[in-house]
């Protein structure tokens, strides 16, 4: 199942990417990936309801790890979409008061799960056989009404929550770039202004870390998504990674020394901790 997985999380990405690259409308954009996604969604179903799970352990990894992956994608597109096309007319202050909104709905799904947040982010499992397994729904657990009216033969009680909470980080990280884009040209306050860092090492070599870093689960657990990951970067060292799925393909079919730029680091770290042992 995880190899069946992984090459359609794979192609989904690749599909995604290949269409950020192609079209240039991003309305039109977002509206193309939702497609994509939702097509995508539909072939994973059929797969699980033909299939069927062997065990319990395996069906709530897959709707505790898997599914939301994919689910996400469709809820932050969609949140996204619906963002820009009622964008508000009325200038900078308008737009300003409408994200501010935006990131308002998004602590207040924060205030509402807070317990459930802290159970998935510190990976707890106690309470997997009731959120991850279908058909085991517990009322008392503060159901979404969204869940009665689903699909119970593709979800669990928790799943989309799951999906909602990866969603909403690249959902806030986006909100966030527009508003740090709005107040691009103010005047700060020197004495409370943050030291600015610009990556002058070379773009592979800064996507060869953020990969190591989040498959290594570095940030948040390893619940963090690449592309929350690579935008984060990007607006806090200054620099555009580009397609940075395409160049994390060429990193792997290096034939030698695939790891480059972290084996230099460590290198690099280590001739100057022997110097100092020396001295």
């Amino acid at each position: 199942m995880k190899k069946y997985y992984n090459e359609k999380l794979f192609q989904l990405e690749e599909k995604l990417n290949e269409i950020s690259l192609e079209i240039d409308d991003p309305i039109f954009l977002y509206e193309t990936a939702i497609k994509i996604i939702l097509d995508s969604l539909t072939e994973l179903r059929k797969f699980i309801l033909e299939r069927k799970f062997r065990n319990e352990e395996e069906e709530v990894y897959f709707f505790k790890n898997l599914k939301p992956k994919i689910v996400s994608k469709l809820i932050y597109y969609n949140a996204i979409y619906k963002i820009e096309t009622k964008m508000p007319f009325g200038g900078e202050e308008a737009v300003r008061i409408s994200l501010n909104n935006e990131l308002q709905r998004l602590k207040l799904f924060f205030d509402n799960n807070r317990e459930f947040y802290k159970y998935y982010r510190t990976n707890s499992t106690y309470l997997d056989h009731k959120y991850f397994i279908r058909g085991k729904y517990d009322v008392k657990l503060c159901l979404d009404t969204y869940y009665f009216e689903t699909d119970h033969n593709f979800s669990t009680s928790h799943d989309y929550k799951v999906a909602k909470i990866i969603a909403n980080d690249l959902i806030q990280l986006y909100i966030e770039d527009q508003l740090a884009k709005l107040s691009k040209n103010k005047i700060e306050n020197k004495d409370n202004e943050r030291p600015h860092l610009t990556w002058t090492g070379s773009k592979a070599g800064l996507i060869e870390l953020i990969y190591a870093l989040q498959i290594h689960g570095t940030f948040d657990n390893g619940k963090v998504d690449i592309k929350f990951l690579c935008k984060f970067f990007e607006r806090e060292f200054h620099i555009d990674l580009g397609d940075f799925y395409h160049t994390y393909l060429e990193i792997r079919n290096r034939k030698i020394n695939r790891t480059k730029f972290i084996d230099t680091l460590r290198d690099g770290l280590i001739k100057k901790m022997d110097e100092q042992d020396e001295k």
